[in-house]
């Protein structure tokens, strides 16, 4: 059982500006609510610290439970995924032109997009309604 504060809890919320910090998903939007994530598994060595901790809609963290790495579609390579508390999501991510799709900027983003499976119908569904009931795309702050 996490021993995680509802201090940190309400901060990691904050600061994270109530969305997910993988696909951007902001909690007036998504039902149920969003989840604290360990950005590194607690059984693969990771810990309840802040550092530790992001925000995490419910398909995100179900996709990444016990990912610390995925597989670059481009190059094959297994590289790192996308670390919310050391990168800048602008940096590794964009919105399609339709601003429904996630596409990777770079090997990173594309493992995460595919290890995430950031653009899995349901997520391209309610994106696709979200965009027409203009609350869609969010502007990254991070």
């Amino acid at each position: 059982m996490s021993s995680i504060s509802e201090p940190i809890r309400q901060r990691v919320r904050q600061n994270a500006n109530n969305r997910c910090e993988y696909c951007l998903s902001h909690q007036d939007y998504v039902m149920g609510r969003l989840q604290i994530d360990h950005i590194k598994p607690i059984v693969k060595g990771g810990t309840d610290s802040e550092e530790n901790l992001c925000l995490a809609c419910e398909l995100c963290n179900q996709y990444k439970w016990p990912q610390t790495e995925g597989i670059d579609p481009q190059t094959g390579q297994t590289i790192p995924l996308f670390h919310p508390r050391q990168h800048i999501w602008s940096d590794y991510f964009v919105w399609s032109s339709d601003h429904v799709s996630i596409l990777g900027l770079n090997a990173c983003g594309r493992a995460t997009v595919e290890a995430l499976k950031l653009n899995n119908t349901l997520a391209l569904t309610v994106r696709q309604n979200w965009v027409r009931a203009g609350w869609h795309p969010p502007q990254p702050q991070y």
